[in-house]
């Protein structure tokens, strides 16, 4: 039978002669010598150095591969050493705040926080009033230090929580007071 699909011979056509069986090329043969797994370095470890609690935290996160696990826990000691030795951890630190300095949007992030306590059933600043050039008003929320942004004709502060559907709602800037409110 024919694999032409353009041929004048219907697929449910009995043949009339015996199919000519064909013979598939035979693969290779290697004389490489058979190995415990294909992959050069079957064992990692993938690590996390984080600077701090909070989402807006660098992090520095490395990946050690080794042939067996105690290579990779020495490659891993080895690699945490070198880290150290040659400043790494707080370059990466540095240029980290470096780059959140150069923000222009921000309220600076959580490190410049004042202390904050509970009152009323929500977090507020300590101090209370003056809040020191800062904004004034709902600037955190029980998840924390709230985001300032800002749009054409409008600004408001937004919860840090991660989850939408755990978030506060936004404190949106009365244009009247200068202060933000949030409602809900």
């Amino acid at each position: 039978m024919s694999n032409d699909p353009f041929a004048d011979v219907s697929p449910w056509d009995e043949p009339t002669e015996a199919p000519i069986a064909e013979t598939p090329e035979e693969s290779p043969v290697t004389t490489a010598p058979a190995t415990v797994s294909a992959a050069p370095n079957p064992f990692k470890i993938g690590l996390t150095f984080k600077a701090a609690s909070g989402f807006d935290a660098e992090w520095i996160t490395p990946t050690v591969y080794g042939g067996s696990a105690d290579e990779v826990a020495q490659r891993t000691v080895d690699l945490i050493g070198a880290l150290k030795e040659h400043g790494v951890i707080e370059l990466a630190s540095k240029a980290a705040e470096y780059t959140r300095g150069q923000f222009k949007g921000g309220s600076g992030g959580a490190a410049k926080a004042a202390p904050k306590r509970f009152e009323g059933g929500r977090v507020v600043a300590a101090g209370g009033g003056d809040s020191g050039g800062a904004p004034e008003g709902d600037t955190t929320c029980v998840h924390g230090q709230r985001t300032h942004r800002t749009g054409a004709n409008w600004e408001a502060m937004f919860c840090p929580a991660r989850e939408k559907s755990e978030q506060c709602p936004p404190a949106w800037k009365d244009k009247k007071t200068g202060r933000f409110v949030a409602k809900g």
